[in-house]
């Protein structure tokens, strides 16, 4: 995922100027932003304050990992399936035919 140029910090205070009465499209040129990408930061961060931006932070952070997680062992089980029984059926053989 790409790392934003702002921090919640300063997306929050992005939104507060704009809720202050600064037209949006005078912040966006202070800033350098976008005007869709200004509509974006506002659809997910309007309404929060910076405790509830950095918790959302910390559970994208926290998702993305566990995806990863169960990519991997979802990756090690397809992988590891046909080995354990490729196994198997040689040690059964093994077995049946009486070979050490």
């Amino acid at each position: 995922m790409r790392k934003s140029r702002f921090t919640e910090a300063q997306i929050i205070g992005l939104l507060k100027e704009q809720e202050a009465g600064l037209p949006t499209s005078e912040l966006c040129r202070k800033h350098g932003l976008s005007p869709a990408t200004f509509c974006k930061l506002k659809a997910k961060y309007g309404g929060m304050d910076l405790s509830d931006a950095k918790r959302l932070k910390q559970l994208e952070d926290e998702n993305a990992k566990l995806k990863r997680l169960l990519a991997d062992a979802m990756l090690d089980r397809a992988i590891g399936t046909p080995l354990v029984r490729e196994t198997m059926a040689r040690v059964v053989l093994k077995d049946l035919l009486g070979k050490p």
